[in-house]
């Protein structure tokens, strides 16, 4: 698997981290199982941690088709959808580009790339500066409500 997400629903927030080498298909299967999650639902915001990233399948019309895929289930009948890539080097800041421009062109989709953690998470409306610290107050909340 290229990752793991987890849903922050207190929050309306779902946190994505890709590692390693991204292949298409990898990154399919992971949105595929985020869509069949109870707690998964259109209008939640996206932060997408690309800060382990190595590498990643450019396969620019199979990309594309996937966004397009993506972008029903993202905005589902809202008007607007957010979605922040976190992408600290050079090399994930070329993935993140490649990102925010498969989404170029698709309504009601905001698409931002961000090199540090505060301003990502700023973006997003969380008080936190460090997604760790992000990670932690929500598993402390969700702790609190079992």
């Amino acid at each position: 698997m290229p990752g793991s997400y987890t849903i922050l629903p207190d929050r309306g927030l779902v946190y994505v981290r890709y590692e390693g080498h991204i292949t298409l298909d990898e990154a399919q299967a992971m949105f595929l199982d985020y869509t069949r999650n109870p707690d998964s639902h259109p209008g939640q915001k996206q932060l997408i941690d690309l800060s382990r990233v190595t590498n990643w399948e450019r396969d620019f019309i199979k990309l594309m088709r996937m966004q397009a895929e993506k972008a029903a289930v993202f905005l589902g009948d809202r008007s607007d959808f957010m979605m922040i890539l976190y992408a600290p080097t050079p090399r994930t800041q070329e993935v993140g580009r490649h990102f925010v421009a498969s989404w170029e062109g698709v309504p009601g989709m905001v698409v931002s790339l961000q090199h540090d953690e505060a301003g990502a998470l700023a973006i997003l409306g969380q008080p936190e500066t460090r997604i760790d610290d992000l990670l932690a107050d929500a598993e402390g909340v969700n702790a609190e409500s079992t």
